[in-house]
């Protein structure tokens, strides 16, 4: 089994090349995000600690973690943001590698691990190739202003705290620009599928 790792800054369309690696290359897609959210849930690993970390009133009704809460909490508080990152991410990438083994074992031929921090949390070591999504800073700020409504200044925050764009050339395999030419962006990732 061959494993991509993807990453690149938010807003930089890397839901769009997973949807084309999964429905057009039939490769097993796992995002690192969404894994935190279900390491979150009730009995699940992070569970607990994240009410020991937080406390109780970010229990809801429905016994689920307020991740809105959360986020508010950890938005402009970097001891908070640490802490919260040390206590999923090693959780995140337990549960990604147990997956991964499942779908070898099954004689899964791609897999594709997503993850924001795929190279600081040194996925790299377990993925054959990390492929770096690439988008103008512009077009990053207008993409999560329209999809996720956020402002300028939230945008610009959250693309701050990320790596720069150096760091990802430096350290990936493969680069897809994907500036909103979709056309250009899928030959790109059947060109890089050819170099597995």
């Amino acid at each position: 089994m061959k494993v991509i790792g993807l990453t690149g800054g938010v807003g930089a369309g890397k839901s769009t090349v997973l949807s084309y690696l999964k429905n057009v290359c039939s490769a097993w897609i796992i995002e690192a995000d969404q894994v935190g959210h279900l390491v979150m849930e009730p009995g699940e690993r992070c569970y607990d600690g994240m009410i020991a970390l937080f406390g109780k009133q970010i229990i809801k009704r429905d016994k689920t973690i307020d991740r809105g809460m959360v986020s508010d909490v950890v938005f402009g508080n970097e001891k908070m943001r640490r802490k919260l990152n040390s206590l999923l991410h090693p959780a995140i990438k337990e549960y990604i590698l147990e997956k991964l083994e499942k779908e070898r074992g099954a004689g899964r031929e791609l897999a594709v691990v997503e993850a924001a921090l795929l190279l600081e949390d040194h996925y790299d070591v377990f993925c054959d190739k990390v492929w770096y999504v690439c988008t103008d800073r512009e077009i990053r700020i207008r993409r999560l202003m329209e999809s996720r409504g956020y402002t300028k200044e939230k945008a610009e925050n959250i693309m701050n705290r990320q790596a720069a764009d150096e760091f990802f050339r430096r350290h990936a395999d493969y680069i897809i620009e994907n500036n909103g030419d979709l056309e250009k962006t899928y030959r790109q990732i059947e060109e890089g599928i050819r170099g597995l």
